[in-house]
């Protein structure tokens, strides 16, 4: 019963979440935001009180059923073992010894990065965010490739109750980790149960202490017990000895496929301190004298080479580089996602205007993936808050519609030697009737022509001037990133004025 119950539990949150994370219609409603706030780290990160003692104090009863019924990491590799049986032999585990050094050297080397703002090392190995880019990156556009098929085929029968979307890599570096990610999560889970749980995840290590003294727990009557093994054969947390009767709590993950398997009904999940023969932990291992540390974690990067367009050297426009990059409306500063973000990309996946998208190096190395505002494919509405009321660390703080109209996430800068008007000779304006503030206008120029003139002081920084600007190759109007979001001063809305016309004007 408590397998089953398990089971039905980790499937519900497994589907919700991954649809919360792949629908691209608007369907999810906005309470399953809340299957994202009880996630470990997002609730530390965004110092959630009522998450925290709800997960610590579910761990303390019941052992680490948050690896099994809550993490969608670790329901993905429960789904994942549990197809593989259709394809190759019945599995069967064995008893390996806890690599403990190795665990804890890696929990405290991602708490000393994140304190010394390196959190890319803590966004690569938390499993939520690790599951988030898995299914931002990769199940999402297989999830649009589906509905873009199903569509076409529908509109042969003159139903168009879908619609064809596009579907956008929003970066190459942050699919090939979500690639490399689910490649190497999905073979340790096929191959050795969860080792990626007990050996590589912090949060698992973190909740492993805790589980030690967990209140309920399995425990195996060592009177009863024949040491048949069955139960060893079965866990794939690889943490029962059978042979001397002992479980590695630290590591046990509360599947309970142990239970129905024994026939001898010496496995039971009961009261820690009932009266048994029952042996507690496993005893010290001797590997335990070998100390494997983990003073720093080096990372490769290689700069991403961008091909100038060699027509750019024989124009007259001028390259604009960005000093500051854009972070989301909400956000505060570029230090605050780095205190608080995790690279889920649950902004970056729900962003209605795909206006998000992860970072390569804008926000130094500790920012790698964090998301960051580019106009490429549309621009931030401004309507929208979408984004800073679905993060769950508190990383991109809600805001209300009239919040986001006052705050600032960056300035528009005008380079007029770019600009068609002034090297064409010709109207445009696509600028001007972009801008929601109206920080963007155009004045008289010359020969009947006008021009834009900026205002940085109204500019919101939702980037509509610079997504539309034709100029080529080179904007001529874009939007420079705030060190810190500021409060845009209030702009006044200039409308025609109603004339009064007593007979036909002509």
């Amino acid at each position: 019963m408590l397998r089953k119950t398990r089971i039905a539990i980790a499937l519900i949150m497994l589907s919700l979440i991954t649809f919360y994370f792949i629908d691209f219609a608007g369907i999810a409603p906005h309470k399953l935001k809340l299957l994202t706030t009880i996630q470990l780290v997002p609730a530390l990160l965004a110092l959630n009180i009522g998450a925290l003692i709800f997960l610590f104090l579910l761990t303390f009863l019941f052992g680490r059923v948050y690896c099994s019924a809550i993490c969608p990491l670790g329901i993905w590799q429960d789904v994942l073992e549990t197809f593989s049986k259709f394809f190759t032999k019945r599995k069967k585990y064995k008893y390996l010894k806890p690599k403990n050094y190795l665990r804890y050297s890696i929990l405290i080397g991602v708490v000393i990065a994140f304190f010394a703002g390196f959190t890319f090392l803590l966004s690569l190995l938390e499993p939520y965010s690790i599951f988030g880019r898995m299914a931002s990156s990769l199940f999402r556009p297989v999830y649009l490739y589906g509905n873009n098929q199903l569509a076409g085929v529908l509109g042969h029968f003159n139903n168009y109750s879908l619609y064809v979307v596009e579907i956008v890599i929003r970066s190459v570096f942050s699919f090939v980790i979500a690639s490399i990610s689910l490649l190497i999560v999905s073979f340790l889970a096929y191959k050795y149960g969860r080792l990626y749980c007990n050996t590589i995840c912090p949060v698992g290590s973190l909740l492993g202490l805790i589980s030690k003294y967990s209140i309920f727990k399995i425990r195996i009557d060592e009177n009863t017990c024949n040491s048949c093994g069955a139960c060893a054969a079965k866990c794939k947390s690889s943490c029962i000895d059978s042979k001397e009767h002992q479980i590695d709590h630290s590591r046990c993950v509360g599947c309970f496929n142990c239970l129905p398997v024994c026939k001898k009904k010496a496995i039971k999940f009961t009261y820690a301190f009932a009266s048994t023969s029952a042996k507690q932990d496993s005893k010290p291992n001797d590997s335990r004298r070998m100390f494997l540390s983990i003073t720093g974690a080096g990372l490769i990067t290689v700069p991403l080479l961008k091909a100038q367009n060699a027509m750019a050297s024989l124009s007259k426009n001028k390259p604009y580089k960005k000093q500051h990059p854009l972070s989301p409306p909400g956000s505060v500063s570029a230090d605050n996602l780095l205190k608080h973000c995790t690279a889920c990309h649950l902004c970056v996946s729900r962003c209605p205007s795909h206006v998000l998208k992860p970072a390569f190096t804008e926000y130094g190395l500790g920012g790698i993936m964090q998301p960051m505002m580019s106009f490429e494919k549309g621009f931030c509405n401004y309507d929208c808050t979408v984004c800073s009321n679905t993060c769950p660390n508190g990383a991109i703080l809600p805001l209300t519609k009239e919040e986001k109209h006052l705050t600032q996430m960056g300035r528009v800068v005008f380079t007029m030697e770019n600009c068609i008007v002034y090297n064409e000779e010709t109207d445009c304006g696509a600028c001007s009737e972009h801008c929601p503030t109206q920080a963007v206008k155009m004045v008289d120029y010359k020969d009947g022509l006008t021009i834009p003139s900026v205002n940085p002081d109204i500019c919101v920084g939702c980037g509509g001037c610079e997504y539309v600007c034709p100029a080529t190759p080179f904007k001529a109007i874009n939007v420079e990133g705030n060190v810190v979001q500021l409060k845009a001063k209030p702009f006044k809305d200039e409308k025609n004025k109603d004339v009064k016309v007593d007979s036909f004007g002509f």
